[in-house]
């Protein structure tokens, strides 16, 4: 995490990303000057062979737990993201949308980047367990090239740094729940649906998650500060997650565990049309940016 995401994302220092990884200063172009068990890996299971339908856990602990899985065996959802960061001296809000396939492990956000950011147009981001390909038209990389970055180069794992928490890790940070309470019932975009409050760890949504597909949360696990990360989810009689916010906290200073250093990241992911088909592809070859150690694209 950086300075850059602190304080609107203002650059002070070089990210530690950025030095272990070239590609990754596609993230510090498009954020700057804004706020800011293997079978799992996917972020859902792919068996959509059951015959008998899911059905919610009574057990808070459980449904939670239980929602990834569940919701990955409807093969796919489409979702809306909000990324909010606050520091403090300043305020911004990334918004998105896009698709997850839990069948072939791939997903598509388009997020859109928020006033006084130093490059313009939108991040399109293309995610697989591990993985992210980034693509912005403002940043100073070839038109229509992309970026092709390890997870594990970023110390949040994309988890917020792209302005958006991709669908997968989102609600494969629910496998980490460590408390859970049932708030009650209510609607949500029409939909009736329980509503769940507690704490999850990411460390153990990583373990739980496995697989490339754990590596961004074990990331995050490691460098966010506040290690109960709060969060709320809707759920629907099946288990299906609806609707999940997180909230991470992260020092913008490095090592700072002074109160004004903190920066928290409200991330809220919704999905929805479970099961509609999902546009999303790896980028060819071809179509990838190898940028060199000493370049920079600002």
């Amino acid at each position: 995490m950086t300075d850059q995401q602190r304080t609107g994302r203002p650059a002070r220092r070089p990210a530690p990303h950025l030095r272990s990884a070239a590609g990754a200063a596609l993230l510090a172009a498009v954020l700057a000057g804004v706020a800011g068990c293997s079978g799992h890996s996917g972020g859902g299971s792919s068996d959509q062979g059951a015959s008998v339908p899911d059905q919610l856990a009574t057990d808070p602990l459980t449904a939670v737990r239980n929602a990834a899985d569940v919701t990955g065996r409807t093969g796919s959802a489409h979702t809306a993201t909000e990324l909010v960061t606050e520091s403090a001296d300043k305020k911004a809000s990334f918004s998105g949308s896009g698709g997850y396939d839990y069948v072939k492990r791939i997903g598509r956000l388009e997020v859109q980047v928020p006033p006084g950011a130093a490059t313009t147009g939108k991040i399109v981001e293309v995610v697989l367990p591990g993985t992210v390909y980034l693509q912005n038209s403002g940043a100073k990389v070839p038109a229509g090239k992309w970026v092709k970055l390890d997870v594990r180069q970023l110390p949040d794992g994309n988890l917020v740094s792209s302005g958006a928490t991709d669908p997968a890790s989102a609600a494969g940070a629910l496998r980490g729940a460590q408390k859970a309470d049932l708030v009650g019932t209510e609607s949500v975009d029409g939909a009736s649906l329980h509503h769940y409050r507690g704490t999850l760890d990411l460390a153990k949504a990583s373990d739980a998650t496995g697989g490339r597909g754990g590596d961004g949360l074990r990331m995050g696990g490691q460098t966010f500060t506040v290690k109960e990360v709060p969060y709320d989810a809707w759920l629907d009689d099946q288990g299906r997650l609806h609707k999940v916010v997180e909230v991470f906290t992260f020092a913008g200073v490095a090592g700072s565990k002074e109160a004004k250093d903190q920066v928290k990241v409200t991330s809220t992911t919704s999905l929805s049309d479970f099961g509609k088909p999902v546009e999303a592809a790896e980028p060819p070859a071809s179509d990838i940016y190898q940028m060199k150690p000493s370049e920079s694209p600002k």
